[in-house]
This record gives C-alpha cells, structure tokens and sequence, in this order.
C-alpha cells in the first residue's frame, strides 16, 4: 500500500512539472524543497562513508541528467505520452543492460514481457498514426533519454540504500544534495529571477514534498523487500498518469492511452516477477 501510495505521489508530482509553463523552475522549487527538508536531519544523521560518497556523486550525476531530459521531454511531448515512455522503458532498459553487459540470461517470460512492454509504448507513440510522431519527435527522444537515467539512478540508488549503514542516511544526503545541484543549474539559467516570490513556489513546494514520500517509500522498501516487486508496483504510476492526462488534462489521449498504459504495467509485473 506504500509504494502503491508512493506511485501515485510521483504521478501528481511530475504532473505539476508538465503543467507549469516554466518547467525548469519548477523542478528547481520541487528540488529547493527537499534541499530544505533534510536541513533538520543532518544534526541526528551520520556523515557518510567514503563508498557510500562514491555512490551518492554517481547518482547526482544520474538524477540532474534525469530531471534536465525530463524537463525537455514534457517541454515537446504530451504527459500522458512522456510518462508512460519513461517510466515503461527503464525497466526494460535494466533488463536488457544485465543481459548484454552482466552476463544474465533472459528467460522466456522475461523476453515475453519486454514485448508487452515495447507493444504498450508503441501503442503511445503511434498514438496519432506517423505524422503525429513525427510531429511529437523531440518529445520521444527525450522521454527515452529520461528512462536511460531513470534505470541507472535506480539501480545505483538501490546500491546506495543497501550499502549506507541506514538507507535513511542515503535518503537525507542524496535528497539535500540533489535539490541543491538542480537549484543551482536552474539559477544558472534563469538567475534571480528563480527566486521571486510567486504562486508558483507554493506549488513547487507541494510537488517537493509529494516527491520526497514518494522516493523515500520506494528506498527504504527496497532496502527490505526484493527490488523486482517493488520496482513493478512503483510502475503502476503509468496508470495514475494515464488518468490523470485523460481525465484532468483533457490531452485527448482517451482510453486508447489507458489501455496503453496498463498494457505496459502488465509488461513490467512480469518482469520483475
């Protein structure tokens, strides 16, 4: 019921994203936030450890890569088009790296359920016929650029929780530093004006807290639960996002996209089974 609450917190979160006209400011308010919420754990939090610093630099460098994709991705594409893709095509992605990279053996059902999936996010993509894709390129591009970091900050974040003497340590330190990192490149670009008192920091606020009970939820389960379900019970977000661009951002995807959607949740429940 945790991750299943935690799916549908990140759901709403990057749906805030995707409906802000300034998509980077908003991930730096959402970033911002959870900077500021670890600041009252640090007193009570161990300093880490220089593997487990290791470890936290590396997923750094995944999560800003992630959000800056993401923002491109919901900047060109459709939510309801972006988040399936994503969040569908890393699981698949991690499957595929073990196979080609680590060695691992694909099993039958295993190469059966990366079909569903692939079938469920063709079914997205092809979703107008071929102009619509052609017209919705750069969105699919970047929403495969996002799912490549999302399958590597999960699998080094995994690591990251299993390794740190608490996955609550892990948790505190990745999150002030990441909300740090995607503040500043935001400044970077946008300068002072980031910082103007506006409608829109509330919201960013709402959307930090959201995504730090989400990523908390999902760390600490996978730090006392195999990865696989867990991992497959967060994707059931694909569905919340489906709904969420059909019924409240009127997208026009219809039930074409939901039915999409849980085609590729089927995909993912038998992969990770």
């Amino acid at each position: 019921m945790l991750v299943l609450l935690a799916a549908f917190l990140h759901a709403s979160w990057n749906a805030l994203v995707k409906t802000n006209a300034d998509r980077l400011s908003m991930m730096a308010y959402i970033g911002m936030t959870n900077t500021l919420a670890m600041l009252p754990f640090l007193p009570f939090t161990p300093f880490p450890t220089g593997h487990v610093w290791q470890i936290i630099a590396l997923s750094m460098l995944f999560h800003i890569g992630y959000k800056l994709f993401l923002v491109q991705a919901y900047t060109h594409g459709d939510y309801g088009q972006v988040y399936p893709l994503a969040r569908g095509l890393a699981p698949a992605f991690m499957t595929l790296a073990g196979f080609l990279f680590l060695g691992e053996h694909l099993a039958l059902n295993t190469t059966i359920a990366i079909g569903i999936i692939v079938i469920g996010i063709i079914s997205l993509a092809w979703r107008k016929g071929v102009p619509g894709l052609a017209k919705q390129y750069h969105g699919i591009y970047y929403a495969v650029g996002t799912a490549i970091f999302i399958a590597a900050y999960s699998l080094n974040d995994a690591l990251g929780g299993r390794t740190a003497p608490s996955p609550h340590i892990y948790i505190i330190w990745s999150f002030l530093l990441d909300g740090l990192l995607i503040t500043l490149v935001a400044w970077w670009r946008r300068g002072n004006t980031l910082f103007h008192p506006r409608r829109e920091m509330t919201i960013g606020a709402a959307g930090g807290v959201m995504s730090i009970i989400a990523y908390w939820i999902v760390i600490w389960a996978m730090s006392v639960s195999p990865v696989g379900p867990v991992a497959a019970l967060r994707e059931t977000s694909v569905v919340i996002a489906a709904l969420i661009s059909g019924y409240m951002m009127k997208e026009g995807l219809g039930m074409r996209a939901i039915m999409a959607a849980c085609i590729v949740v089927t995909g993912i429940i038998m992969l990770k089974a």
